[in-house]
């Protein structure tokens, strides 16, 4: 691992949006509207004595198209000088514009970027593909490819389900994942943990999916995506509304503002079989720490996208962790998207503000990890230092 110098990238402020469910919290709250409290928030936090922004880097999976980074970027106030470019790496998007902004402040190309992502699934336009059948009327468009057919394209939920089998992951152990999530955002929100990170949105304070569900409570739902299989509504993420991003600078930077934060250490993006997405993380973390000659019994605390509990075992099983047992305080030691949600293009960047508050915050561990699985067979991965 290296040590820091002037460019090391350096997250110094961290925010995010309440997340809710899809039609339901933020329903009347479309993309731009997601991002601008929280762009606003993070220039709010940095503060007088920092420099202007650079440059804005949002990531995005199923929104309007155009480029919301630069509409977000004008309607938070931050001047027509200051740029922004929209990035799609499917639900790594949001990840994916940190990695992107920590490289151009590696390569001294910008010193200050707000980086992040947002999904309004609410609001996200319906779409029709053009006419392909003698009847000359348009068709449905449901989603863009992950791969070619092919190879195989399989949706996240049959994935999932694939994964799951290949690995042994059964159904108790997914709903003893999903009822440990929702108790611990549950426990997380009541202590205040949340607090600094929130950006409240139209009226909206608080994630509005966590509950409380039981093991048992989980055991009666039904499969939902494939006919006898183990992964249900209950043990995988909702579709959802919200938007997170964090301001990366320059180590010299931080250094002059006399602030704390995550010093970024590594980040990689790797390729794997587009039939199990899921198991992304696994390649992605082994090479981060490869890189980074680190250990993974360093690292403090690991945040992983959980799109499915079936997922996520598969993965931590694969690394040598056990989030229900020696691991829980190291794996989303404070819930994660089965019971906050999953917007999409944002929930990559949750995994920083996450980090952000669990060791800046708090003087917490000194090493972290965020990760997260992608449609199409990529995994994303990086490692955070504790600074200042």
């Amino acid at each position: 691992m290296n040590g820091s110098t002037d460019r090391t990238p350096v997250v110094i402020a961290a925010r995010r949006t309440p997340i809710g469910t899809a039609g339901h919290a933020l329903a009347g709250v479309d993309l731009v509207g997601l991002l601008r409290p929280v762009l606003r928030a993070l220039v709010e936090d940095l503060g007088p004595k920092a420099p202007g922004v650079d440059d804005v880097v949002i990531g995005n999976c199923r929104g309007p198209g155009g480029n919301p980074a630069r509409v977000a970027a004008l309607a938070a106030g931050l001047g027509t000088a200051v740029p922004g470019v929209t990035v799609d790496r499917q639900c790594g998007s949001g990840q994916e514009a940190v990695h992107q902004a920590a490289t151009a402040v590696l390569a001294g190309a910008v010193d200050l970027v707000l980086a992040g992502g947002a999904e309004s699934a609410s609001t996200a336009p319906w779409r029709l593909a053009r006419p392909t059948t003698s009847t000359g009327l348009p068709t449905p468009y449901d989603r863009a490819p992950f791969a070619p057919s092919e190879i195989g394209d399989p949706d996240m939920g049959p994935a999932a389900e694939s994964v799951a089998a290949m690995r042994g992951v059964t159904r108790e152990r997914q709903d003893a994942y999903a009822s440990r999530s929702h108790a611990l955002t549950l426990a997380a929100a009541r202590s205040g943990a949340f607090d600094a990170e929130l950006v409240p949105v139209g009226g909206v304070v608080s994630d509005e999916r966590p509950r409380r569900l039981t093991e048992a409570v989980l055991s009666r739902l039904r499969p939902a995506f494939v006919p006898g299989g183990t992964v249900t509504a209950g043990n995988c993420c909702g579709v959802s509304d919200g938007a997170a991003a964090v301001a990366v600078v320059a180590e010299h930077l931080r250094a002059t503002l006399g602030v704390p934060g995550l010093a970024l250490r590594g980040w990689v993006c790797v390729g794997l079989d587009p039939n199990t997405p899921g198991l992304g993380p696994v390649p992605a973390v082994a090479r981060l720490l490869k890189d980074c000659g680190t250990e993974l019994a360093e690292v403090g605390v690991v945040e992983m996208t959980e799109a499915f509990a079936a997922q996520v075992l598969a993965c931590t099983d694969a690394l040598g962790l056990d989030p229900l047992g020696r691991d829980a305080a190291r794996v989303c030691p404070q819930g994660g998207a089965i019971a906050m949600g999953h917007p999409w293009g944002a929930s990559g960047a949750m995994l920083l503000v996450r980090l952000f508050s669990q060791m800046v915050r708090v003087d917490g561990p000194r090493l972290g990890i965020a990760t997260c699985a992608i449609g199409g067979g990529q995994g994303l991965a990086l490692l955070a230092e504790r600074v200042g």
